[in-house]
This record gives structure tokens, sequence and C-alpha cells, in this order.
């Protein structure tokens, strides 16, 4: 006898519904785990969606130099640059997704990598929006406010004695390697040394030939070529430094503040206590943020009126009119904690997308291949290093934190502004930008100063 199976019963109304809420909750739940996958900021469906978009817009010749394509080509830049330099073992540890996000889009813009319209887009972008000084406003104003007044103080007065006496070290170390190596010591000092001192590009390798080629009777551009490699150099190697001083912060902790120069003091003051218990508890309205972002911008403006004024460069200026802010009470603590929040925004979102701008518009990869001998190399990178270990063991001995200390010093050898980002990204350090601003602004204009009347005077 045969037997037969039973048919299986249908599935009852019940069941049907269970299963459909089952599914349900299954098509939310992976999609939401994939947006919530995110490639630096940017959720990874959205990252292949800009991929795809931007891709037929470069096709179809639209690249603009507006806003909307462009923040959405800088951040899908910079974030995966980043994002490829994060990832990669040791590298990781010493500052490579700054690196990367810099120098990236360099080589492959001269290897003509990137279509010619999107650096051209990018390029115009950079230069005509100026939102480099749009984040430095924004982080200098942050971090300031949250800065405890005492520690303010004595921060601004302590930082000029490893600034200035890293600066000599270097300048003796750097010139005496130089002249070993057979550079001779008038070569390596005012080609090599000094231009990593010097601030950086605009406010420092350019007036420099200025006054180099006015001294030597030479084309300022030919002197120019000749100061530009160190700048690049030199701030490429205070960003690795900067990156592997980070990891020796986690490994050894009592040498670190971890973004503070120097210990706070036992007191905070009440403004401060309250404007950092808002930002922790995020009572902060939207409005409250805006107006924080604008009082950063007008600070900016009004150093900008300095500057005409006074010949102070706008950075500078409105760094000390925020302290003065600070130290005055004229900032409520409501309006504090906004900027706290604003500063973290901008960090956060803003910091890899301008680094890739840098990189494609301000960043020559042939000026920093041409520096690339190896006694040029040994000179560069013992001069930094000079800078930022003397800077090290001056702050420890002022009572400061002896790895920020050796990066703001680290900064005086950056490539200006934008040196002072990618070091401090580096390090993961920006609540120091106040501070590197005065190692690049005031330390690099001392620095072409006196060099380029040394180097008269020496002429004579």
């Amino acid at each position: 006898m045969t037997s037969t199976a039973s048919p299986s019963p249908l599935p009852s109304p019940a069941d049907r519904r269970a299963d459909e809420a089952r599914a349900i909750r299954f098509w939310p739940d992976v999609w939401w785990r994939l947006i919530d996958f995110k490639i630096g900021i940017i959720p990874l469906p959205i990252f292949v969606v800009l991929a795809i978009l931007l891709t037929v817009l470069v096709q179809e010749g639209e690249i603009k130099p507006d806003g909307p394509t462009m923040i959405a080509v800088l951040v899908m830049g910079g974030f995966t640059c980043a994002e490829i330099g994060k990832r990669i073992p040791i590298l990781r540890n010493i500052g490579a997704g700054a690196i990367f996000a810099t120098f990236i889009p360099s080589a492959l813009v001269y290897y003509a990598l990137v279509p010619p319209q999107m650096v051209k887009a990018i390029t115009d972008f950079t230069k005509f929006t100026n939102f480099l000084y749009i984040y430095i406003a924004t982080i200098i104003v942050g971090s300031i406010l949250g800065m405890d007044r005492e520690v303010l103080i004595k921060g601004f007065l302590k930082i000029f004695a490893p600034l200035a006496l890293g600066s000599v070290a270097a300048a003796l170390v750097g010139t005496l390697v130089g002249t070993l190596l057979g550079l001779g010591p008038y070569k390596t000092f005012f080609f090599i040394v000094v231009p990593i001192m010097a601030g950086g590009v605009g406010e420092g390798a350019i007036p420099l030939s200025i006054g180099y080629a006015a001294i030597l009777g030479l084309q300022q551009g030919v002197v120019f070529a000749q100061v530009l490699p160190p700048v690049m150099l030199g701030s490429l190697t205070a960003i690795i430094f900067s990156g592997t001083l980070n990891s020796v912060g986690k490994r050894y902790p009592h040498l670190t503040g971890e973004g503070r120069l120097q210990p706070d003091s036992d007191g905070i003051t009440s403004s401060d206590a309250q404007a950092r218990a808002e930002a922790a508890k995020g009572q902060i309205d939207p409005a409250t943020i805006g107006a924080a972002g604008l009082t950063a911008i007008t600070l900016y403006l009004l150093g900008v009126m300095a500057h005409h004024l006074v010949g102070l460069p706008a950075p500078v200026a409105m760094l000390f009119l925020a302290v003065f802010a600070k130290l005055a009470s004229a900032v409520s603590p409501h309006l504090q904690a906004g900027g706290f929040v604003v500063y973290k925004f901008v960090q956060v979102s803003m910091t890899y997308p301008l680094l890739f701008a840098i990189g494609v518009a301000l960043t020559p990869w042939h000026e920093l291949m041409a520096a690339f001998t190896l006694v040029n190399l040994i000179t560069i990178v013992s001069t930094v290093a000079t800078l930022m270990v003397t800077g090290f063991f001056v702050g420890r001995w002022l009572g400061m934190y002896p790895i920020e200390t050796a990066i703001v010093n680290a900064c005086h050898s950056g490539q200006g502004g934008t040196g002072d980002v990618a070091i401090l990204t580096a390090a993961n350090r920006m609540a120091l930008m106040p501070f590197a601003q005065i190692a690049t602004r005031i330390g690099g204009a001392l620095t072409v100063t006196g060099t380029i009347v040394a180097m008269k005077w020496i002429g004579a």
C-alpha cells in the first residue's frame, strides 16, 4: 500500500500578515544599515549616486565652479582620499588621511588624471571664494571660546619661548647639516632653511623671493622656483612628524593635553563652565549656531580692515580680536556654546574637502618632487625635526604639554594656513589653530623680514 503525502496547509491570513511585516522590517533595516555605513561623512548609497552624477556631468561638460557642484566634488574627493589613507597600516598612524587628501589630488592633476574642466572649476572656486579663511575663522573663534581664560593668557605668553628657541636651533642645525653635505652655508641657510620657516607660499616664499631678487639682481620667478620646493617638502615633513606625535601621545598620555597647550586652571570661570555644559548637553538652538558662525565671519572682516589700516595679517588680527572678546567677556556663554558647535561641524565636515581643494589648486606636484634629492631631504628633515624637538623640551620645561608645543612649532615649518590645517588634522589637534597661526603668521613674518635684512647686510 502506498502512502500519499498530505498537502501542506495554506498559510493563514495571520501568518501572511506576519511574513509581510517581517519583509517590511527587513527592507528598512538593510537599507538603513547601508545608509549608516559612511565613507567619511558620506552615506554609501549617496556616495554611489554622487559618483555616477559627477561622471555624467564631466562627460557633458557641466562641471561648474558653483557652490552645489563644488561641494559634491570636494566632499567626494577629500573623503575618498582620506579614507584610503586611514586604511593603510602604519601610515594611518602618522596622519596618512591628511597627507593623502592633500597630495594625491596634486599628483593626479600633474599626471592629467583629473579632467581639465574639473581642475579649472576647483581652482576657480578655491581662489575666488577664499573659503580657506572661512574655515580658519570658525576654527580660531571656536577654539578660543573653548579655552579657559587663564590658560589662554598663559598660553599666548608662553608659546613664543619654544617658538623662538626652536627657530634658532633649527636654523643652526639645518645650516650645519647642509654645509656638511656639501651645499655650503649660504645656500643652505637662505635657500633651504629659511624658506621652510617663512610662513608658507603667499606670505613666505613670494615676499622672500621678491626681496632676494632685488638684492641679488635676479628675476623674481627664478628665485621663487628655488625657494618653493623646500616650503612644500618641509610642510610634508611636518605633517608626517605631527601625525607620528599623535600616535606617541596615545601611548604616553602624560605627554599630551589632547589639544590643550597646558593644564587647565583649577577654577574654571562660571561662564566657561556654563558654555561647556550647554555644548555637551546639545542645548543649542539653530539660531545660536548661526549667530556664532556670523560672529566668526564678522571678526574675520574686522581683521581684514585691520590689515588695511595697520598691515597686520587678517587672520592674526582676527585672532587678537577673538582673544580680546574672550578676555573681556564680550561673548555670552550661550553664544560660546554655539561657537563650539560651529567649530566641531567645520572640523568634521570641511577639513578633508578643503585639503583636497588645496591639493588641486595650490600644491604643485612638480615643485614637491624637485626637492626630493637626498641632500635636500636630509637637510629639510633635520631642520623640521630640530624645530619640533626643541619645542617639545622647552614646552615641557615651561609646564606646557610637550607634544602640543612640538606640533605648534611644526606649524612654523608648514605651508602657511593650508599647512596648518594639514598638520593639525594629521595630529588630530585642531584646537591648536590659534597658536598655529601665531607660529605661521607672526613667526613667518619675522623670519622673512630678518632674513632679507641679513642678506642685504651680507651682500653689502
